[in-house]
């Protein structure tokens, strides 16, 4: 039996390194959630562990939603495809309840702090990139110098690191004027590299953590912050259009596919209508039950070659709902829809104005991000969700 105290000194050590490697290395990542996996497996104590986690009604309805996705294999054709989205779907069955219970309270800045450094070392190497003083590697190209992951990954974790920074800047006390600088600098920094890349989901975002901001800052005038969020955002939009090729040229590209849909349904807008559109057919034949965890494929194929045959093809629709949907019904969307509401519940409960604040964003960020694609599918944008969610939803004091 590993020693209590060698083995809570290991798991933070390990929490931290792994808030670091989360937006840097998929095989970093994964190597240390292998370690802290093995590691809690064999320090054994799995009666207080097993009350810990049902304890918890974030856990439980996280680890039912996976449940389902076993379920769902009873009804599918395709259990080879089925499997690869169970596989997908672990972190919300193991990991989620494993890193909960090993997460300290005296810790967690240390977690955010680690994911936060990160960030800063891919602003420091995009900016390298966009300024073409070190060439493109891995990702990065010099219209999206991201290279440790796709902009489509990297904008939507990056707009969450605004939000933290924000948080730290704008709605914690007892920061000195150099940090008040740093965090400052860091903040702008983060801006100007949301709109050198292409990742629309992410920028949206951007708009929606800097309202949620200043609703949070002026928490007790709400006017007040209604104003500034409608003067605010469009300046920020204006300013980002006309300053940013790429910006603008996103935006004129997503609002011509949504006005002109049938004449530019092979745009990357006009696919993911073309998705939504053949998913709600299925939905609608499979209401309640879905076609089970492994079939999205083979029934979107049936759809699509008779609706969009001049477009390609998708293994998911590019909008989480969707996909739990097509796979397991109002049921499993229900499900689904648990996690955040229990996340939601908790947070406005939450005594300490950080982690409530960290707590309301989290689950809206994602309920909104959801709508453009299947995030909580990837490894990057999943893995975020899960690590934050691991001690912003703890009851520390309980436990």
């Amino acid at each position: 039996m590993l020693k209590k105290f060698d083995l809570e000194r290991t798991y933070q050590l390990l929490l931290i390194v792994l808030g670091f490697l989360l937006p840097l290395t998929v095989f970093g990542a994964n190597l240390v959630i292998f370690v802290i996996v093995v590691l809690w497996f064999l320090s054994g104590n799995f009666k207080f562990k097993i009350i810990q986690i049902f304890e918890s009604r974030v856990l439980v309805s996280s680890i039912l939603f996976f449940i389902l996705h076993l379920v769902g294999l009873l009804w599918t054709e395709d259990i080879k495809w089925g499997l690869h989205i169970v596989h997908k779907m672990w972190y919300f069955f193991l990991l989620f309840p494993i890193l909960y219970c090993i997460t300290k309270k005296e810790y967690v800045k240390f977690y955010i702090s680690a994911f936060l450094i990160a960030i800063l070392l891919t602003e420091i190497i995009s900016y390298l990139v966009w300024f073409e003083i070190i060439s493109p590697f891995k990702n990065a190209r010099l219209i999206n110098p991201t290279p440790f992951m796709s902009h489509i990954s990297f904008n939507p974790i990056l707009a969450f690191a605004i939000y933290l920074v924000g948080n730290k800047l704008f709605l914690m006390s007892k920061l000195s004027r150099v940090e008040y600088f740093m965090y400052g600098f860091f903040l702008i920094a983060m801006s100007f590299t949301m709109f050198i890349t292409g990742g629309r989901a992410g920028q949206v975002m951007y708009f929606f953590v800097i309202a949620f901001l200043i609703l949070q800052f002026f928490k007790n005038q709400k006017l007040k912050a209604l104003f500034l969020i409608s003067l605010l955002l469009p300046s920020l939009f204006f300013t980002a259009y006309v300053s940013s090729d790429q910006f603008s040229l996103r935006t004129n590209q997503a609002y011509n596919s949504i006005q002109n849909y049938s004449e530019n349904k092979g745009t990357a807008v006009g696919q993911r209508i073309s998705f939504s559109l053949n998913s709600l057919e299925i939905i609608k034949e499979n209401l309640l039950f879905g076609v089970g965890t492994g079939d999205f494929v083979k029934e979107y194929s049936k759809v699509h070659y008779v609706n969009t045959p001049n477009i390609p093809p998708t293994t998911n629709p590019h909008n989480m709902y969707l996909l739990v949907t097509v796979q397991l019904g109002l049921l499993g969307l229900i499900s689904f829809l648990s996690i955040f509401y229990y996340q939601l519940k908790f947070s406005l409960k939450a005594a300490h104005s950080s982690r409530r604040n960290i707590g309301l964003v989290l689950p809206i960020f994602f309920l909104i991000l959801m709508f453009s694609d299947s995030y909580l599918l990837g490894h990057f944008t999943s893995l975020l969700f899960i690590f934050f969610s691991s001690f912003v939803y703890k009851d520390f004091e309980k436990n």
